[in-house]
Order: structure tokens, then C-alpha cells, then sequence
């Protein structure tokens, strides 16, 4: 079995890193949109963004990725991480993709001192739960989301 390494991501990870993120929106029934692909990866290369990206590569190719950001926490007065997507190529599934970018990302918490590694997946997303109730405890928290008030 390959090890997988996970590492963030530099500039020349972005064909590969593109490829994978038109799965993810794809997976996610997103069109193939490249300015919301470039915009996201500009966002992950600016180091004054929140946005940042890990790459997990197995064999020396790149074969998932997590975006992720740092988010502060008032009602207990700490910072979190928040992993806003996660995505393992189909070809990598199975192999430990996935788990391997949370355990980094548990780590970098860690570090940093951050109280949680947070996310939200879909409900019907039954593959990702397998892996995130081995690695995570679901919340009694439901998610909401309001439109923009209008102009």
C-alpha cells in the first residue's frame, strides 16, 4: 500500500488541484466554472486570505485536497479550524485520502492551539460519514442558510 502524504498547497499544485476542484463542484452538481476556479486558487496563493489548501499525493500525484480557514469562536472565546471542502479523486478512494487530510488538519489545530476541527457535509453524502464519524462527533447543530437582503 502507497503512503499518503499531506502537505498545503504551492503554485505549481494548480492543474492537478484544478482538475480534482471541477470533480468536487461536479460531485456537488456545480457547473464547470474556471473564473470560480481561479478566483478560489487566488484566494489560496494570497497569504493574507483566510482561505488555505492542503494536498494529499500518493505515488507523487496529487489526489485530493481540503480547503480550510481558520475561524474564531466567541461564545467560547477560542479559534477553530474550519474545513469548508474535502475531496478524494475516484481513482484514490478507499486508500485513506480523506482521513489523512482530517488528521493533518487535526494536527495543525493542535499547533495552533484551535479547539475544533469543524465541517458540514451533505446529508446524503454516505460515503463522507463513514469516514467522518470514525474521525469526528456529530453535533446536535443544524445548518441554516439566508439570502442576501435586497438592494
Amino acid at each position: 500500500m502507497s503512503e499518503i502524504s499531506v502537505r498545503a498547497a504551492t503554485a505549481d499544485d494548480r492543474q492537478r488541484w484544478e482538475e480534482l476542484f471541477h470533480g468536487y463542484r461536479t460531485f456537488y452538481e456545480n457547473p464547470r466554472d474556471v473564473a470560480v476556479a481561479d478566483r478560489v486558487w487566488s484566494w489560496v496563493l494570497d497569504p493574507a486570505h483566510q482561505t488555505n489548501a492542503l494536498v494529499a499525493e500518493v505515488d507523487g500525484r496529487i489526489v485530493g485536497f481540503a480547503h480550510w480557514r481558520r475561524f474564531e469562536r466567541p461564545s467560547v472565546g477560542q479559534t477553530g479550524i474550519y474545513l469548508d471542502d474535502l475531496f478524494a479523486d475516484a481513482s484514490a478512494r478507499g486508500l485513506g485520502v480523506g482521513h489523512a487530510l482530517v488528521v493533518r488538519l487535526q494536527q495543525i489545530a493542535a499547533e495552533e492551539g484551535a479547539s475544533v476541527v469543524r465541517w458540514i457535509t451533505a446529508d446524503d453524502n454516505r460515503t463522507a460519514q463513514r469516514l467522518y464519524d470514525r474521525v469526528a462527533t456529530k453535533t446536535r447543530w443544524l445548518t441554516y442558510d439566508a439570502a442576501p437582503a435586497p438592494r
